[in-house]
Parts: C-alpha cells; structure tokens; sequence
C-alpha cells in the first residue's frame, strides 16, 4: 500500500470524525442544551408557581363571561357599575362585547360558545334563529319596551296622516333589521299600506345616516323617517316636522330581550338565575328617573355618544326597563294585564311573515323554544326581592272619557285595515264571518291601546236615502256593541255615520287627541 493511498484514508477518517464531533456538537448545542433549559425552566417556572400559589389568595369569580351587545341606551343597566358590583357579588364577572348592532355575527358567538349571554331585540332574534330547528340561545329575561323612543316622522303639509303614506312613491328611510323597521312594518301592517312599492324600505346603515337623509332633503319630499331618540328630538326641532306614529302608541312589538346560550343554560343554570338576580338588583338601583338620567348620561360618555339632560330625560320617559315583577307577569308567573312573552313572539312574528323576512312558523306552540321561564320561576320560588321597597307592575294608561267638542276635533292617524264587515242584507245583523273580523280587531286594538277608535258607517246612494243612513249607523252601533263585549272600554269608541258614500262599508279609523 503506497504512503499516498495511507494518507487518503487517514484523512477520510479524520473528515469523519470531525463531520462526527460537528454534528454531536451541533446536536448538543441545539437540541440537547436548549432541552435542559427549557427542563431546568419549566421546573423553576413550577416551583415558582407552586409558591405563587401557597402564597395567594382566592379568586372571587367563579365565572369569566362574554355579553354580546351594542350602544343602545336601553342597555345602560348591563353596562353599568352598579351591575358588575352586584355580579361580582355572586361570583361573575361579565365582559360586553359591542358588536355595532350585528345582529348575525351575535347569533354566530352564541352558536359558536364565544358568548354566553347577549341583549337582543326579539324581532332581530327571531329573525336571526326562525330557520333554525334548534336556535343556539333562548330568553330569560326582558330587558326594556321602547315605549316612545321610536318615532316615525314626516313632513306636516306633505303627510298630515298615514292614510297618506299609501303611495307607490313614498320611501321609509330607516335602519335595517332594527326597531325603526319593525315600526314601519307594524304601520304597513295594521293600516293596510297596500300601495307601496317593493322598494319603500331604504335601509341605511346608521341613525345618523338618516339625520343626514333629512337634512338634505325638501318639504316636498317623499322620504318618510323612522329613527330613535336623541336622533328624533333633533329632526323634531323642525316645527315642520310632526310624528306620524311614535311607539308610545302600541305595544308588545319592540322588545329587548336578555338571552343566554343553551348549552351554557343546561351547564349552568344557578349561575344564570343569580346573573338575573344582579340585573334586576342593579336595576332597581335605578328606579328613580334622576337616578336613571344620571346613568344615561355617564354611559354615553363611555359609548362617545351625544347625549344632552334633555335628551337624556326623554329617553328615560320613551323607554320602559322592566323589572322583577313586570317580568315574572311577561312570563306568566304573575297576574296582570302585560302582554305574555309568548305572545309577544306570536306578534312579532306576524308582521316579519307579511313582510317576507321570515317563514310561517310550523305550528302555534313554535314560540316555546325562544324562551325559558324556569329562572324567573326559581325567582318567584326563592321570594327574590331587589330592594327593600315594593315594585309595581306598570299597566296602560287608560285612554280619558272625551266630550263631544273632543271627538270633533280628534286628530286623524288612520284607517285600520279590517277586511269588510259582512250583514245580513239590509239589516245591521252580524254574520259569523263579521264577528270574526271583530275578534281580530279587538286583539289589534290592544297592540294599540293609546287610540281611539271612530266607527264610521257608510251609506248607500241607492233607495231610500234617510233608510241608508239609518241603516249604516245601525251597523256601526252593532260593531260597536260586539267590541264593548270583547272589552273594548266604552270611551275608547264612538260611532258617526259618514253620509252617502256610496259604499255600505264599516270603516274603523283611529285619532288621537291633538298635541
């Protein structure tokens, strides 16, 4: 073996070794090193932790939870501090989550788990869970009814009443998917606005989008604006502007309500009773009307909204926050003459299946499955008070008894829209058919009990003109007669007899007294 052939192989093996002892060190350097520290780290990081926690104390929160909402002033009790003292009190600790009014992306976190509790409109919520067999949150609570902060405004000279919305060219200018078109789609409804187009809705993105709708409009204009408080106030300072319908006017259709998610509902259920607990505690902190101004006013500094004391005491007046006992007879677990949750559903539902937004539910018994009454009910059971003074189940206003000289002037709203009432031929007898029409009437007149009601009976231009008129006064008596047994209260209704219009018909326009 030649000496250059023993060098080669002598310098072969000593490349080996050195490849060797490169790549053991860099298997040192890079993995075996870096493994003992991150050994040697996580052993004193678990000495650590283990005297961290010898040496600390106990949590006061059981749960750590996410609330879906937005920037509504209804809402100001759930944002408050007096809600997460009293939630902290029990155990919670709540984190509000604004979503802008994105009604879908709150559905989707409940679905998702991402939240377990949200405020949500009942009309958004039924149109957010209707197509679903098994909605992913259902309700446990009412939060509030806008009673006034909902206005739906127009031009004095232009549209002096609804009967003069019923154009092809008129455009409800409004949110989308908000109370404003729930507002609208109740008008729609109720006065029988058959003549608008498939496009009267514009939706716009925000209240201050339809401010500016207004601003750059005309008198003559045949924008219709439905908005909420302070936004109406604003356009009201218009003395050209009045409001055509206000939801101070009917009730059980705008609704919040407190949701939570079902699967943390079945998991939890003490912690939701006592979550309900802290809300109505809260509340009742509120319950004076300086108390609550005070609360709106600070809680839209923390939103970066406008607010002035005015507008502010407005608010307190347009919206109703319903406590314990106004919530325990919404959930049928008191007596009183509110409006049961179910039904409430069965209302909503009625206008968004006329309106195209959502299927007809499959049954009667569907609206079930949107809410839950076993928390108020364990409420009930546990005697559960928030204060020590006594709350009061709010009920309407009774409309006062008007004088001749009062009905003559009434102000005109509308004319219901009542399929035609169907006599005996030439007499004022009811047929069964008109009875029934009467049955729905009355229940409509209870969604709107800050009416009342002209019954206006037409005559014919053929025979005997004194005979007709006769006759048509006869039959408004008759329907008038059959709504006073369904309790229609007395006041609330009057008869006049149009003259010869030359129709037969019973018509049924509702007025309020003038401003």
């Amino acid at each position: 073996m030649s000496d250059s052939s023993t060098k080669g192989k002598i310098v072969l093996v000593a490349l080996t070794w050195l490849v060797l002892l490169a790549i053991g060190a860099g298997i040192w350097r890079w993995i075996i090193v870096p493994k003992k520290n991150q050994q040697q780290q996580q052993a004193t990081k678990q000495q650590a932790d283990q005297t961290l926690a010898a040496t600390s104390g106990t949590s006061r929160y059981r749960y750590e939870l996410s609330l879906g909402l937005d920037n509504f002033s209804g809402y100001a009790v759930l944002r408050s501090e007096e809600f997460r003292k009293q939630l902290a009190d029990r155990g919670i600790r709540i984190k509000n989550i604004d979503d802008g009014a994105n009604y879908s992306k709150r559905a989707a976190e409940l679905q998702s788990g991402t939240l377990q509790l949200a405020a949500f409109p009942a009309d958004a919520l039924l149109k957010q869970f209707s197509d679903k067999e098994y909605p992913a949150a259902t309700i446990v609570g009412l939060i509030d009814e806008t009673r006034g902060a909902d206005a739906m405004l127009a031009y004095k000279t232009k549209f002096p009443d609804i009967d003069q919305l019923n154009r092809p060219e008129v455009r409800f200018v409004l949110v989308g998917d908000s109370p404003s078109e729930t507002l609208a789609r109740v008008v729609m409804q109720d006065f029988g606005l058959d003549q608008l187009s498939t496009a009267s809705i514009l939706s716009v993105a925000s209240p201050e989008a339809v401010l500016a709708k207004y601003q750059a409009a005309t008198p003559q204009t045949n924008e219709i604006y439905v908005t909420w408080e302070p936004y109406a106030s604003q356009m009201l300072a218009n003395d050209q502007l009045h409001v055509l319908v206000d939801s101070s006017r009917f009730t059980g259709y705008i609704v919040d309500t407190l949701v939570v998610s079902r699967d943390f509902l079945l998991k939890n259920g003490p912690a939701v009773e006592s979550i309900l607990e802290a809300y109505f505690t809260a509340l009742y902190a509120f319950r004076e009307e300086d108390a609550m101004v005070k609360l709106l006013l600070q809680d839209a500094k923390e939103t970066k909204q406008n607010l002035t004391e005015s507008q502010a005491k407005r608010l307190v007046q347009g919206i109703q926050w319903k406590n314990t006992q106004e919530n325990l007879a919404h959930f049928g677990k008191r007596s009183g003459a509110l409006v049961h949750i179910e039904d409430i559903l069965g209302r909503i539902s009625n206008v968004l299946v006329k309106a195209g937004t959502i299927d007809p539910p499959s049954s009667n018994t569907q609206f079930t499955k949107y809410f839950y009454d076993r928390p108020m009910e364990s409420l009930l059971n546990k005697n559960f008070h928030p204060g020590l003074a006594n709350e009061t189940i709010r009920e309407e206003t009774k409309l006062k008894e008007l004088t001749q000289a009062q009905w003559s002037k009434l102000t005109t709203v509308g004319t219901l829209s009542v399929p035609e009432l169907v006599f005996v031929r030439g007499s004022p007898n009811l047929t069964e058919a008109s009875k029934r029409t009467l049955d729905e009437l009355a229940q409509r007149l209870q969604a709107w009990p800050q009416y009342y009601l002209v019954i206006r009976g037409n005559a014919s231009q053929a025979g005997d003109m004194q005979a007709n008129l006769k006759l048509a006064s006869q039959r408004g008596d008759a329907a008038m007669k059959y709504l006073l047994g369904l309790g229609v209260p007395a006041e609330r209704m009057r008869v006049l007899t149009e003259g010869i219009t030359g129709q037969t018909r019973v018509t049924f326009v509702v007025g309020q007294v003038p401003y």
